[in-house]
């Protein structure tokens, strides 16, 4: 993964486009620090993430998983 600061973003934005455009994740950081504070993804795996049926209970039940849960997906299902 390729990290830019925004000045570098700015001045090569159509070949950064390229990139992500070839399915390359690139890290934007920002100010003297340089904190990251952005990760720029292909469309494709932004939208990409598949629905999980819940097994025996598919069709009967449901689940939401909110934002401030406490554990990522890939913990919960590794548990």
């Amino acid at each position: 993964m390729q990290t830019l600061t925004i000045g570098e973003l700015k001045a090569s934005f159509s070949d950064v486009l390229k990139k992500i455009r070839s399915g390359q994740e690139i890290v934007i950081s920002y100010g003297k620090k340089r904190e990251k504070v952005a990760v720029l993804v292909p469309y494709s795996d932004y939208v990409s993430t598949p629905e999980r049926n819940l097994g025996l209970l598919k069709d009967r039940a449901g689940c939401i998983i909110h934002d401030d849960f406490e554990i990522s997906e890939k913990e919960m299902l590794a548990s």
